[in-house]
């Protein structure tokens, strides 16, 4: 829980620099406005098309309609909610992630080497695949929603996840070798969900929501490379004779 709270922190000092703030705000203007717009479109089809499969449709034939309805919208705006973290969250991976680790490699973890592999095609298939796994398991889980407490703990768990799985690698791919992945995802699995689930708790913050994938970027890096940092023993590490 110490390391969670340590790269919090950290992250929460980095907010007073504008640079970083103008990397926050991009994934979640872009997100945000695709989805908004999408939503004008097609949120009435998606709630129509809800109301034609269970629980809805177990409930208008029961004569609820009014709990149908109001059930499928809300299923609407949670798939719309989904669906814009996702979009926000591949831009952050993908795009804002290495900006935040090229400005705190520079800073304040110049002392750790970058020994790893800097592979764009390998970041954008993780990110993608884990997106593909996060939604056809929030599919397959929407059923168990119905068990009281399920429809905000599965959520919780399933977005924490999707975090640990979507940051953790692209963090320290460029910097950790293989061998020195493998360690940290066994030595540090439990703090690299806790800030997963973290980061999902504050997504469900209004407003603040959007922000929270390159919020997560941020805290996954500096968790990363404080991990990689302890691991060589804190040492400045040589490669080919020149101090890094």
């Amino acid at each position: 829980m110490a390391d969670v709270l340590l790269a919090l922190m950290r992250t929460l000092a980095n907010l007073r620099e504008r640079r970083i703030w103008a990397y926050l705000l991009l994934p979640a203007a872009l997100s945000f406005v695709l989805w908004i717009g999408l939503a004008f479109w097609w949120l009435r089809e998606l709630v129509d098309w809800l109301i034609g499969y269970p629980p809805m449709s177990l409930l208008v034939s029961w004569g609820a309609v009014w709990l149908a309805h109001m059930l499928a919208w809300l299923g609407g705006w949670l798939a719309i909610f989904a669906c814009a973290y996702l979009t926000a969250s591949l831009l952050a991976a993908v795009f804002v992630l290495p900006l935040f680790l090229k400005h705190l490699a520079n800073g304040q973890y110049r002392d750790v080497a970058a020994m790893g592999k800097d592979s764009f095609v390998a970041a954008t298939a993780n990110s993608l695949v884990a997106t593909v796994l996060f939604i056809v398991a929030w599919l397959l889980t929407v059923p168990l929603w119905l068990i009281p407490g399920m429809a905000l703990i599965l959520p919780l768990l399933l977005m924490g996840w999707y975090n640990r799985r979507t940051f953790a690698y692209d963090a320290l791919s460029m910097h950790a070798t293989s061998e020195e992945w493998r360690d940290i995802r066994r030595q540090y699995k439990r703090p690299l969900f806790l800030l997963g689930l973290a980061m999902a708790v504050l997504a469900h913050v209004p407003v603040v929501g959007l922000l929270v994938p390159a919020l997560a970027a941020l805290a996954f890096v500096h968790l990363g490379l404080e991990a990689l940092r302890r691991a060589r023993g804190g040492a400045v590490v040589t490669i080919e004779g020149e101090r890094l």
